[in-house]
């Protein structure tokens, strides 16, 4: 019986290892962990769980990978020569990307995080880089942004090392803070790189593309934002973890082509039943809300193909229930990030953000 199960988990990953990454990939992943736990097969379930880290990082499953990553953890404590550091200690990284992204994860938890992360990475001989850049991460997060400057500050004087996220990556992050700050000529400025295809990843240009459509439009350059809206969408519009950047782009279509952003709303509305981030369901639920606020200055009679998670159809016919509704679940998000947080940007920036119409 046990070697047919185990044949069993073996040939789940090697059906996983076939599919991109997503939820059908990571629900092949986590049954192929529950049958290595079931054998006792401890090494198995360890890798199995750093693929589901992997994977749920970059498909919209913060949490679940979260809670791979901890179980992780615990073993390589447990035995630290029986697994390979240098892959724990790089997926950390993506971990303490994503966890203040959970109001409900207390903030001394982060912090004991990125110390714990610290500690680590100086015992195995990397410098503190990665340490200086979440904090500058987190400080955005946060909405602390003058903490968030003197992080990015403190980069300048540093080399970078192993652990340094790659360049593309760092560079998304300086384009979002001087997005954050409001900065339209800088967000650009630190842009460019990107724009220009001299830095690329799997995730980037994908998620800064979305950041310099309002920037632009606001600089009068409208056909400028349109090319790479369109480019932009391409590169996001079968990933559930781009549900912040379709977001983006619902706001900008919001300000430039209405009806589009509701074709766009009706396409991607399900992925926050998938996604895990509360905080970038927020964010696509306050563009949502200002894009019907828009739409309900029109004089047409609309029918929106509104999720099937939605607790009440018959808002399909009334945009600004459907405003309110959006807004709703976006400023209770906020709410609940502002009191972990200790302030209130986020509350500010929903608002912002639902109210450019």
């Amino acid at each position: 019986m046990s070697m047919n199960t185990e044949r069993d988990y073996e040939e789940l990953l090697d059906e996983a290892y076939g599919l991109p990454n997503g939820h059908a990939k990571l629900q092949l992943l986590e049954e192929a962990a529950r049958i290595a736990d079931s054998l006792g097969e401890v090494e198995a379930g360890y890798e199995i769980r750093g693929e589901i880290v992997e994977t749920a990082s970059f498909s919209g499953f913060p949490r679940t990978a979260l809670v791979a990553f901890s179980w992780q953890l615990g073993q390589f404590d447990k035995n630290p020569d029986m697994y390979d550091e240098w892959t724990l200690l790089w997926s950390y990284k993506w971990i303490l990307g994503n966890v203040a992204a959970f109001p409900e994860i207390e903030r001394a938890q982060i912090d004991s995080l990125l110390e714990d992360m610290r500690r680590r990475y100086l015992e195995a001989g990397y410098s503190d880089y990665a340490y200086h850049y979440y904090r500058f991460v987190l400080a955005i997060d946060y909405g602390e942004l003058d903490e968030a400057e003197q992080a990015l500050n403190q980069l300048k004087t540093m080399e970078r090392d192993e652990m340094a996220d790659c360049d593309a990556c760092e560079q998304n992050e300086f384009v979002d803070f001087w997005a954050q700050r409001q900065n339209d000529e800088q967000t650009i400025q630190m842009a460019q790189p990107i724009i220009k295809g001299r830095m690329s990843c799997a995730e980037v240009p994908h998620v800064t593309l979305p950041k310099v459509l309002m920037p632009l439009y606001r600089q009068g350059k409208q056909a400028e934002a349109d090319k790479y809206q369109k480019k932009s969408y391409k590169l996001i519009h079968d990933n559930t973890d781009f549900v912040l950047s379709i977001g983006e782009h619902i706001g900008y279509l919001t300000a430039t082509d209405p009806y589009k952003a509701l074709e766009l709303f009706e396409k991607h509305a399900h992925w926050t039943d998938l996604n895990e981030a509360p905080i970038d369901k927020m964010l696509f639920h306050a563009y949502t809300s200002g894009m019907f606020k828009r739409l309900a200055q029109e004089t047409v009679q609309f029918n929106v193909k509104l999720p099937s998670s939605y607790p009440h159809p018959e808002h399909a016919t009334d945009v600004n229930r459907l405003a309110a509704y959006y807004g709703e679940l976006a400023t209770d998000v906020a709410r609940k990030l502002d009191l972990r947080n200790g302030n209130s940007y986020q509350s500010e920036h929903v608002k912002r953000l639902m109210d450019t119409v």
